[in-house]
Parts: C-alpha cells; sequence; structure tokens
C-alpha cells in the first residue's frame, strides 16, 4: 500500500497501543448493566458493582467485564429464546399462508359440491318430480362419495363413478320397461351392457376424466396446504434449534455487548449479523432445498387446478352433464332395450295391473335448456381463479422466505443498528469504528 497510508496505519496503531483498555472510567462501573440486567428480570444479586476480570467467561470477550458466570448462562438462555421468537415472527407469514388458504379452499370445495348437488336435485324434482325422489339415492350417494374421497376417504373414483352410471341404467332400464319384471340377476346382467351399449353416450366417459382428474389434484392440493403448514412449523424449530456453535455465535451477537458494558449500543451491526445467520443457515440448506422443492410442486398442481383440472368447470355443470345422459338414453331406449332382451333373454311379463302402466308421461319430459342465471351462486364467494390467483402468489413470496431468513431477521430494529449505524454496533467484540482501525492497523 502507499507510504503515506502506512504511516498513518502505524500511527493509529502506536496510538491504539498507548491507550489504556478502557479510556473512559464511567465504563468501569457496572451501573447501566445492572440496570439493563434488572429489566430483562434477572436477579441483580449476580452482576458486579465495577468491572472484574473475564477469564471466567465462556463466550464473550475474556477482558474486563461485567459479567459472572452465572450471567452468562442466564444470558445464554434469554438469547436462545430471542432468537427462536425471531425465526418464529419471520416464519410466521409462511404458516398463516397455508392455514388461511386451506381454510378458504377447503370452504370453496365443500360449498362447490354442497351447491353441485342441490342444483341436480332442484332441476331433477322439477323434471320428473316423485319418480326422481323415488330414485334419488342414487344421485345421493354419487355425491357423499365424491365427498368422501375429497375428505381423504379410500374411494376409488373410477369404480365409483362406473357404478353410478350401472345402477342409472338399472333404475332407467326398469322405467322404461314397466310392462316386465326384472329379477336381482336380470338386472346385473343389464349392468354389464353400460360400456358396450354406450346407452348414455359418451358423457359417462368423459365425464369419469374430468371428475377424476379434477378430484384428484383438488384433494392433493388441500393436503398439500395441511403439509405446508407442518412443514413451516418443523422447519422453524430446527432453524430455532441450531448447533452449538451456532448458539455460541449467536449469543455472541446478540448479548456480550452488555457483558462489555455496551448496553446504550443496538445489538450488532447489521453486516455482522447477516454473516452469523448465514454460518448457522448454511446447515439448512438441505431443508431449504426440500422446502423449495415441495413449494415448486404447489405451485404446478395450483397451475393444473386453472386448466382441464379446473374442479369448478366440472362440478358446475355436472347436473346439466348427467341430464344429457339421461335423455340420450331416452332416445335410444327402444334400441337399448332389444340389445338387452337379446343378450340377457327375454325377461318375464309384470303382474296384469303393472303391465297396464305405460312409460310415465312426466318420465319423457325434456330438460329445459341450460340457463346460466338459474346457477346457485358462487361457492365462498368466490372463484376458484381468484384463490389460485391468490395462493400461487403467496406460495412464490413464501419461496423467497427461508433464503432471506438471515437478512429478515437482521432488519428487526430489536436486533440490529441497520444499514445506515455501522459505526456506532456491536460486532462481537466492541463498537465497530475501533475494530475498523484495529484491522486496518493489523493490515
Amino acid at each position: 500500500m502507499p507510504s503515506w497510508i502506512g504511516a498513518v496505519v502505524l500511527s493509529l496503531s502506536g496510538l491504539l497501543l498507548s491507550l489504556p483498555a478502557r479510556a473512559d472510567v464511567k465504563a468501569r462501573s457496572c451501573g447501566e448493566v445492572r440496570q439493563a440486567y434488572g429489566a430483562k428480570g434477572f436477579s441483580l444479586a449476580d452482576i458486579p458493582y465495577q468491572e472484574i476480570a473475564g477469564e471466567h467467561l465462556r463466550i464473550c470477550p475474556q477482558e474486563y467485564t461485567c459479567c459472572t458466570t452465572e450471567m452468562e448462562d442466564k444470558l445464554s438462555q434469554q438469547s436462545k429464546l430471542e432468537f427462536e421468537n425471531l425465526v418464529e415472527e419471520t416464519s410466521h407469514f409462511v404458516r398463516t399462508t397455508f392455514v388461511s388458504r386451506h381454510k378458504k379452499f377447503d370452504e370453496f370445495f365443500r360449498e362447490l359440491l354442497e351447491n353441485a348437488e342441490k342444483s341436480l336435485n332442484d332441476m331433477f324434482v322439477r323434471t320428473y318430480g316423485m319418480l326422481y325422489m323415488q330414485n334419488s339415492e342414487v344421485f345421493q350417494d354419487l355425491f357423499t362419495e365424491l365427498k368422501r374421497y375429497y375428505t381423504g376417504g379410500n374411494v376409488n373414483l373410477e369404480e365409483m363413478l362406473n357404478d353410478f352410471w350401472a345402477r342409472l341404467l338399472e333404475r332407467m332400464f326398469q322405467l322404461i320397461n314397466p310392462q316386465y319384471h326384472f329379477s336381482e340377476d336380470y338386472l346385473e346382467c343389464v349392468s354389464k351392457y353400460t360400456d358396450q351399449l354406450k346407452p348414455f353416450g359418451d358423457v359417462p366417459r368423459k365425464l369419469k376424466i374430468q371428475v377424476t382428474r379434477a378430484f384428484i389434484a383438488a384433494r392433493t392440493f388441500v393436503q398439500g396446504l395441511t403439509v405446508g403448514r407442518e412443514v413451516a412449523n418443523r422447519v422453524s424449530k430446527v432453524i430455532a434449534n441450531p448447533t452449538l456453535s451456532c448458539t455460541q455465535g449467536k449469543i455472541k451477537m446478540m448479548l456480550c455487548s452488555h457483558c462489555q458494558s455496551f448496553t446504550s449500543l443496538k445489538i450488532t451491526c447489521f453486516s455482522y449479523c447477516g454473516s452469523i445467520n448465514r454460518t448457522c443457515l448454511l446447515n439448512q440448506k438441505e431443508i431449504e432445498l426440500k422446502i423449495k422443492n415441495f413449494l415448486d410442486a404447489m405451485l404446478l398442481v395450483a397451475e393444473r387446478l386453472e386448466g382441464p383440472f379446473n374442479i369448478e368447470s366440472v362440478m358446475d355443470p355436472i347436473d346439466v352433464k348427467i341430464s344429457e345422459a339421461i335423455m340420450n338414453m331416452q332416445e335410444n331406449s327402444m334400441q337399448v332395450s332389444a340389445k338387452v332382451f337379446q343378450g340377457c333373454g327375454q325377461p318375464k311379463p309384470a303382474p296384469a295391473l303393472r303391465s297396464a302402466r305405460s312409460a310415465p308421461e312426466n318420465f319423457n319430459t325434456r330438460f329445459r335448456p341450460y340457463n346460466p342465471e338459474e346457477r346457485p351462486t358462487t361457492a365462498a364467494g368466490t372463484s376458484l381463479d381468484r384463490l389460485v390467483a391468490d395462493i400461487k402468489e403467496k406460495l412464490k413470496l413464501s419461496k423467497k422466505v427461508w433464503s432471506a431468513l438471515p437478512y429478515t431477521i437482521c432488519k428487526d430494529e430489536s436486533v440490529t443498528a441497520g444499514t445506515s449505524n455501522e459505526e456506532e454496533c456491536w460486532n462481537g467484540h466492541s463498537k465497530a469504528r475501533e475494530t475498523v482501525i484495529k484491522e486496518l492497523a493489523e493490515d
């Protein structure tokens, strides 16, 4: 370095060496330390009135100090607790995001299913009246199983939907052929023709695809929100319980200034705080990566909920789709009956009273055209698109929380002096200004 800088450094070095360990006589008094220590709720009996030699200290600098071994132990416990609280506050955003969004999504999905079931029931009662009500358990069971799957029940969606269409075919086959008596064995034979005859057209196949992928995505997403809350809880606990060396670094960072009588300083310099936290959180890189992968997976499911996996676009018109399937069965009832009779055999005639009846007139009533204005209001007063857009934004912010945690903690006014005051702060040894001069002299 230039000779003039070397001369300045030597001059400053000589000046520093000539100064006593504590130029400020008042600094030798432990009055301020006693006041600060007592304010934390500790006993003043542990605190000397004047500075003592610090050879007994295990973590803080072994210089003249106001800290006893008992004080250092208690301050160590206090430091750990304060750091745990800071991590708790910092990670609070992630946990509340998962908790609040889980509640909102769960409310939305449940109400969506309730609205869909109510809409179908209203439409079918209006169209078929008593005839539908006598067979309504077929449809009620469909929604019961859909709800059970959503809430985590052991339901095979494809098998459940196949069973629904088979049961519906059995009921309708009897209604369009009231002149015959059908035994349980015969009806079981009828149900076997569901796939072969396609009495409901292509609606069952399409609906099976749509319902299966939409419900899998919805349930996975809601369960993921529950898991996310637990992940955030566990991660915050792991980070708040660091290694011994990390703990010692944080104690030196947060409380050793009291032992050196710098009670008027902010706890630590911002740069020093960031350095300590980065070192501590290096051990959490694997956890951070797992969190990132988890949040990426949640974002992927969220994007699918916006596309063809959108459960709202599947459940809202499900009553109309089922009605279209029934109308298709009505239109092809003669061909369907003929093929069933050919495959299952000619059924026995019904008793005279029943055979005199024809298919109920209201059974042949067509459904009225779909009118969007008659649809139920949106579930939970919102839409899936709005919910997904909101959660995607929050998930992206959550990804940044853990990586930014070292600096987020340091931004707390109770922890550091901030970037604007790096000279009047604690850097683990003393005031920052003094150490800067010493390091310059050593270079």
